[in-house]
């Protein structure tokens, strides 16, 4: 009987034509030279109740022709606590089937073994490698766990994000970064990452306590400051209401919260879209990212992400004022929109000499530059090189002393 596998056939040379990209050149020292690109493209949605059952977004991300009815979904504890039963209901209303794996997360277990625990469960439940969405519902931190493990799983295996905080919302949820810490280092491992799909729901703020609201502003307050200055307007005028409100409407007419949360994604796109992969290292989104990861660390617990992005933002303002890109006005006008969104200036690990080494680490980062961009006026930045250590210190003394607008 023929074997119903045949093998394929065999050729006795490489081919020299017709492979796209693909070019030898030498003849007794052959090299061949490879070329491919891949195409990346994943939609940002806003969305209003997601766990609505009447909505399909969340029942159709992810699916392909092949995907059946099961979804694997990687929900932070805090998140289970508040919409477990929620998000089981409309799993039963569309008829499917999720296998939940539950991580009890923050940045002190943003670790190899959290994602480690992932991938162990993906076995378990034994997913497709591209036919059965991997579904991320958290924070930042779950949202970075997941996107490395789905990324390293089979090479890449795709996923959707459910951002469930403000920081999440408008920063970890909206990139292609995935990351986590390794020793004292902040993200030091990590992958470019797009997800299949981003579905953005601000009624999840409903739930989120006030500190973590005033986390997630830190990064509108960035995007503010270095390229929009009617988004700083809203901070400015509004910030004590976003916060009381959560950034939900208050009236029907009322949609505050909204604009800040559309001007902050579309800010944060337009710098990443162009850029994705960090092939040029000048990045205006790293503003508040230079000094940050070193104090967020050495903070821990006390410090959250956007707490210490505020006071790494506080650091290059006095900075940026000491070189007159700043005026005295504008100065402490950021600083009384941090203290209306009572975010803080200043930590006691901030000493000058861990500042200067956390410089020196960020140098590297970003080979051999600082490449640090520093705030003109309000909504707009340049880069620059040239940061000393004597400003750095006189910054830190004037923040110890009270902050930007205790002059």
């Amino acid at each position: 009987m023929e074997s119903a596998v045949r093998p394929a056939p065999r050729t006795s040379r490489v081919p020299q034509h017709g492979i796209t990209g693909l070019v030898r050149q030498g003849e007794r020292e052959p090299t061949w030279l490879v070329r491919a690109e891949k195409p990346v493209q994943y939609e940002v949605r806003m969305v209003d109740d997601l766990l609505d059952p009447s909505r399909s977004d969340l029942a159709e991300a992810g699916v392909t022709e092949r995907t059946d009815h099961r979804r694997f979904v990687v929900i932070d504890a805090n998140v289970e606590a508040h919409y477990g039963r929620r998000l089981r209901a409309y799993f039963e209303a569309h008829r499917l089937e999720p296998w939940f794996c539950t991580l009890a997360v923050e940045e002190r277990s943003k670790t190899m073994d959290s994602v480690t625990r992932v991938v162990k469960e993906l076995d378990k439940f034994g997913i497709s490698r591209r036919h059965d969405p991997v579904i991320a519902v958290g924070g930042g931190v779950l949202l970075d766990i997941v996107g490395f493990a789905a990324s390293l799983y089979r090479r890449s295996t795709p996923y959707v994000r459910v951002p469930t905080t403000l920081i999440g919302i408008v920063d970890a949820g909206v990139g292609v970064k995935t990351g986590v810490n390794f020793e004292s280092h902040k993200n030091r491992l990590g992958t470019y990452f797009a997800p299949a799909l981003a579905l953005l729901d601000k009624t999840f703020l409903r739930t989120l306590d006030e500190r973590h609201v005033c986390n997630g502003l830190a990064e509108i307050l960035k995007i503010a400051l270095i390229k929009d200055r009617e988004l700083f307007e809203l901070l400015e005028a509004h910030g004590p209401e976003l916060l009381r409100t959560r950034l939900q409407p208050t009236s029907v007419q009322d949609d505050t919260g909204q604009q800040v949360l559309e001007r902050a994604i579309h800010g944060m796109l337009q710098e990443l879209q162009p850029n994705l992969w960090e092939h040029e290292l000048h990045r205006l989104v790293d503003y508040g990212h230079t000094f940050s990861p070193s104090i967020e660390m050495r903070a821990l617990p006390d410090l959250l992400h956007g707490e210490a992005v505020n006071v790494d933002m506080a650091l290059t303002t006095v900075i940026a004022h000491g070189r007159g890109l700043v005026t005295e006005q504008d100065t402490s006008r950021i600083g009384r929109v941090m203290r209306r969104l009572r975010l803080p200036q200043y930590h006691p690990v901030c000493d000058a000499t861990s500042l200067i080494t956390a410089l020196e680490d960020t140098v590297r980062h970003r080979d051999g530059y600082q490449r640090l961009p520093l705030p003109v006026g309000i909504g707009d930045a340049r880069f620059v090189n040239d940061v000393t250590p004597e400003e750095i210190a006189r910054a830190v003394d004037t923040l110890a002393a009270g902050g930007l607008d205790a002059r």
